[in-house]
């Protein structure tokens, strides 16, 4: 009879009434929204084709001499926001945008002045926005190419979302974002290769779609070298994803060699690379569940690794960097096919000043 009597009393309380009714419109706007978040996102996701075509900026006319060696650099440059002062949702931090424009600024300029000194004939660059939430719309890429106007560009998106609302208190926003290529030879075809795999909806509507862009350059034998720049997965569950992909490249590249080109991969490949050991750089952190080791079994037979094994080339990005705290680790280097060596691969450590990964320059002559 009490329990009764008390839903009486509650339910003859205008206050009370009133307040649930707000509480369910509430409720119901919330999920208005959201769905009308999945109806935007999803009518305008970005649907890139298998391989497509790029545009060449800026293109040179310079041959690659077989006599002469040529220099490469690949780096992450981290959307000019994960400096050292910063951390990251996905790593387990709590930051999905840059500290400020300011800050993006100052990262910017510090990695583009930090490449200009590297004076490499070849860069291939990862997470280099146009318009992001994350990066205060910066435009990285017109900043990057006005820097470095002796060079040829290509960009590819492997980013660009209408908006991603994770995290729930502060949104990474928009994203629009992707691979930058210089290069001061010819090029004579720029392809974007898309990547197998994805999350399942709604999931993969706020992903990346992964890609590799193909650089194709003549060489004065008659011979083409063939330059990737690829981002691998990370974050995905169970590291599925990541086999396809690098089942997919692997099969390229297999397929490439055989047509005896010069072949050489660089970027940001997300796996601890082979002859590298994580646990070697002193850090108080163990292991994140993100970091695989790359499979024995994916190098290709007759290509070999071009990696400075004594610098780290990532760091974790649960907290701000700490000399000595931070789990550290190379996925940063180059993957080159036989008739290809290298002089000498040098990692920049530059205590990740502006970006959470350091740049990597390798010297690369080709064989008769």
């Amino acid at each position: 009879m009490k329990s009764c009597h008390t839903l009486k009393i509650l339910g003859g309380n205008p206050l009370l009434k009133r307040s649930f009714k707000l509480i369910g419109w509430l409720i119901g706007i919330v999920i208005l929204l959201f769905a009308a978040l999945l109806g935007y996102v999803t009518v305008t996701d970005y649907k890139p084709q298998q391989q497509e075509s790029l545009l060449l900026r800026n293109p040179q006319h310079k041959i690659i001499e077989v006599v002469r060696p040529f220099t490469i650099t690949t780096m992450n440059i981290g959307y000019a926001g994960l400096d050292a002062g910063q951390d990251f949702f996905m790593d387990g931090g709590k930051s999905s945008r840059a500290a400020s424009e300011a800050q993006v600024e100052k990262n910017l300029q510090t990695t583009t002045e930090l490449l200009t000194e590297l004076n490499s004939d070849i860069y291939l660059l990862q997470e280099v926005d146009v318009d992001a939430s994350r990066s205060y719309s910066v435009d990285q890429v017109a900043a990057i190419q006005e820097a470095f106007q002796e060079h040829s560009s290509v960009f590819a998106l492997n980013y660009k979302v209408g908006w991603v609302p994770v995290p729930l208190f502060q949104p990474m926003g928009k994203v629009e974002s992707g691979l930058l290529n210089l290069s001061k030879f010819q090029i004579t075809k720029q392809t974007r290769y898309d990547l197998p795999g994805e999350e399942k909806w709604p999931v993969q509507l706020f992903e990346l779609d992964r890609a590799f862009v193909e650089l194709r350059m003549p060489v004065d034998n008659g011979k083409e070298l063939v330059v990737l720049n690829t981002h691998l997965s990370a974050f995905d569950k169970g590291g599925e994803i990541r086999k396809q992909q690098l089942q997919y490249l692997s099969n390229y590249l297999k397929a490439e060699a055989a047509k005896n080109n010069y072949i050489i991969v660089g970027g940001d490949w997300n796996h601890a690379l082979p002859g590298t050991d994580p646990n070697s750089y002193g850090s108080k952190q163990s292991w994140p569940e993100w970091l695989q080791k790359l499979p024995e079994d994916f190098t290709p037979e007759g290509f070999n690794w071009a990696i400075n094994g004594k610098i780290p080339t990532v760091r974790t990005l649960d907290i701000p960097y700490e000399t000595g705290t931070n789990f550290m680790a190379i996925i940063d280097g180059f993957l080159i096919s036989s008739n290809i060596e290298y002089t000498s691969v040098h990692t920049t450590d530059n205590q990740f000043a502006s970006s959470d990964h350091h740049a990597v320059t390798a010297t690369f002559k080709l064989k008769p």
